[in-house]
């Protein structure tokens, strides 16, 4: 039997083991063949070079995935929930920038139809999944109702400032802000996401804890080491997930302009890729009945776009000059209004069964067809 010492260097057997399974080789090189692929234009190859792209953005999302999930566990909740949130955000604004700044057509609206896709993503698609997914291998699940509640009335208050009230001021034409109310409204996004962070991982960290332990937590957490590297490997796969995602974008922009679509559905592509991440996470945790984490994920998700995008994309627009539509059109504002009624009624109680997944899952298919077939 090895021995273990604690101060020597020597590391214990368990936790090699739990290392090695905490880095497989896989998680390692997908990213690293990810970003060579982006870098080498492979996209651009033709049609063989397309497809290598896509398998490789798949497998550059999945090891983003796992090294996530190492992080989570060695810090514990809700911290680990935030590192993928607020990762995969601060991505999101680089390509939604980067887009802005490119001669695309529709990059007017390109932010607002981004972020307006992600709020419908998280809190139809993700959230509609994850209770379903739970549901049908646990029947009910429990949650954090104090934690949901604070983090729904912050996202309602945000969306509609960024998304809604545009839309019925008169300092422009539009749906557009004045500079002054642009800069205002960055300010006070800024300030609520800093708020909800400050609550959910100083102040009030029991909101966002899990309501009962779950076996899973009593695995042996991975070194520091291996946490590292985890964090280190994650973030150069979610630069490869936007850089492929970038590279095939306008593909996916001839595609949508080719079949007869609207640009509106590009936001939601970019969304959806940059999504998968945190959508895997979410789903996975559900199964394994940690929904408290799955919420996490998905509202502090939706709470890191509209808090950390909007400021940006503010910036960019009122140092470089570019005009910034912000307000939904009245179907985006009947579907938000929806969306977070429901949001709110669904996790309301603290329980959750499968109906209130597929009523999500209905709302989101309803945007994305409405979407589609405007």
């Amino acid at each position: 039997m090895p021995i273990e010492v604690a101060h020597d260097g020597v590391v214990p057997q368990s936790s090699a083991m739990s290392d090695r399974q905490a880095l497989p080789l896989w998680t390692l090189v997908a990213p690293a063949l990810g970003l060579l692929a982006a870098l080498l234009g492979v996209a651009k190859m033709g049609l063989a070079g397309t497809a290598v792209a896509v398998v490789v953005l798949i497998a550059s999302v999945l090891a983003a995935v796992h090294h996530a999930e190492v992080i989570a566990h060695k810090v514990g909740e809700p911290f680990g929930t935030l590192v993928l949130a607020i990762a995969v955000t601060v991505i999101e604004v680089s390509l939604i920038v980067s887009l802005m700044l490119s001669d695309t057509g529709g990059a007017t609206e390109l932010a607002r139809d981004t972020v307006f896709a992600a709020i419908m993503i998280i809190l139809n698609f993700i959230i509609g999944l994850c209770l379903v997914a739970g549901a049908a291998r646990h029947v009910e699940q429990r949650f954090t109702l104090s934690g949901m509640n604070a983090a729904l009335g912050v996202l309602t208050a945000m969306a509609v400032l960024s998304l809604v009230l545009p839309n019925y001021t008169s300092s422009t034409n539009g749906p557009t802000y004045a500079p002054s109310q642009l800069v205002f409204v960055a300010v006070v996004s800024l300030l609520l996401y800093g708020t909800f962070i400050l609550v959910q991982t100083v102040r009030h960290r029991d909101y966002f804890l899990p309501a009962s332990d779950d076996q899973d937590d009593h695995a042996a957490p991975p070194s520091t080491r291996a946490t590292g590297i985890a964090f280190a490997v994650l973030l150069v796969a979610l630069v490869s997930v936007v850089l492929l995602a970038k590279t095939l974008s306008p593909t996916i922009e001839a595609a949508v302009v080719g079949a007869g679509l609207p640009l509106a559905v590009v936001g939601v592509v970019i969304a959806a890729l940059v999504l998968a991440p945190e959508s895997l996470a979410a789903y996975k945790a559900a199964k394994r009945n940690r929904l408290q984490t799955s919420l996490n994920l998905a509202l502090g998700s939706a709470l890191a776009t509209i808090g950390l995008t909007i400021p940006s994309v503010a910036i960019v627009s009122l140092v470089l000059g570019l005009p910034l539509s912000l307000g939904v059109d009245p179907k985006g504002m009947t579907l938000l209004a929806l969306s977070l009624f429901v949001a709110t009624l669904s996790l309301g109680t603290g329980r959750t069964t499968v109906l209130q997944g597929v009523v999500h899952l209905v709302i989101f298919a309803a945007y994305l067809f409405t979407t589609i077939v405007p």
